[in-house]
């Protein structure tokens, strides 16, 4: 996919998501005014953050799209982070606001009033918001987006969430007992928080500079190791930047090659990185094969007891083929 058709892409699914949030604000308001439940409140207030959190999302993904400048030379990527940071932020609040409500309907009761109404909003939301994390899921694949990513992943929550008012609506209905409505509330309001912890998790992950995972670290191994003329390689690090991923690596050569012939190897296996992850910038540093010197795998294993550059290393450590 080409980067433009990349970055196209994350606006178009940031734009979609403030739509449909403001949308159901509207519908979840009216409804809440008409039946009182605080499960439709629940679900309301969601909507409200999901508006604030989308109206984040986009100003962070417009953001983390922008070219890299003078004062940010490795682009502007952990603005996607920053905005679902944020979005966990709101989401917790919800999350507390919602359980500070429920708690008070447990303990002065209300009726709920106009259920079907209630319901057919629900129905409304759980059509819009299926329609809308189809879309994102499609972004996400396509693009990684970790911003986007974090938006549906809430979104996918919120379908949970609207078919739980359904049931307490219907409960309520049926057995005449208030008790369920702030229930339901309360359970939806623990959801939020789970989902909030995962998403403030990832976009940590990706503030922290966390490796990425061991299988595409493995890969990349693979891929450069396999690479005619290539000796070995080590000190091998990685990190997301939220639009894209950064690699970097020793690579170990032939140490009577030609000054040209080590750049068209290295030109070769940059290359090749970069096919396999599109988008990624690719550092790589030329050290003849068999030195000894101070290297970041070798610190990293005596500080943990883990040589985690095994998989790129040979069993005596001189860079063999791995």
């Amino acid at each position: 996919m080409s980067e433009a058709r990349s970055h196209r892409l994350r606006r178009y699914a940031t734009y979609a998501s403030v739509s449909v949030s403001l949308t159901l604000i509207l519908a979840k308001l009216a409804a809440y005014l008409a039946t009182d439940s605080v499960s439709i409140l629940s679900s309301l207030i969601d909507s409200s953050t999901d508006m604030m959190a989308s109206v984040v999302t986009l100003l962070g993904v417009r953001t983390a799209l922008r070219p890299p400048d003078e004062a940010h030379r490795f682009g502007h990527g952990k603005a996607e982070a920053l905005a679902a940071l944020a979005q966990a932020a709101f989401i917790g609040g919800s999350a507390l606001f919602l359980t500070i409500e429920a708690v008070r309907r447990l303990i002065t009761p209300q009726p709920v009033g106009e259920g079907a109404v209630g319901i057919a909003v629900m129905l409304l939301s759980i059509l819009l918001t299926a329609g809308l994390i189809t879309f994102q899921r499609h972004v996400v694949t396509a693009t990684g987006s970790v911003a986007v990513g974090a938006d549906r992943l809430h979104y996918s929550g919120d379908l949970l969430m609207n078919a739980a008012v359904i049931l307490a609506i219907l409960l309520t209905g049926w057995t005449g007992i208030s008790a369920f409505d702030p229930l339901f509330g309360l359970g939806i309001a623990a959801f939020l928080l789970y989902g909030a912890r995962k998403v403030a998790r990832e976009a940590l992950n990706v503030l922290m500079d966390r490796e990425l995972p061991a299988e595409e670290r493995e890969r990349i191994a693979a891929l450069v190791t396999e690479q005619p003329d290539v000796a070995g390689m080590h000190d091998l690090r990685t990190r997301s930047s939220g639009v894209g991923a950064f690699i970097e690596l020793h690579l170990e050569l032939d140490p009577t090659l030609s000054v040209a012939k080590a750049h068209d190897i290295t030109d070769r296996v940059e290359d090749r990185l970069k096919d396999a992850f599109p988008g990624a910038e690719v550092m790589i540093h030329q050290e003849p094969a068999g030195l000894q010197d101070d290297r970041l795998d070798h610190r990293i294993a005596d500080g943990q007891g883990v040589d985690d550059s095994a998989v790129v290393r040979g069993a005596d450590g001189q860079g063999g083929r791995g």
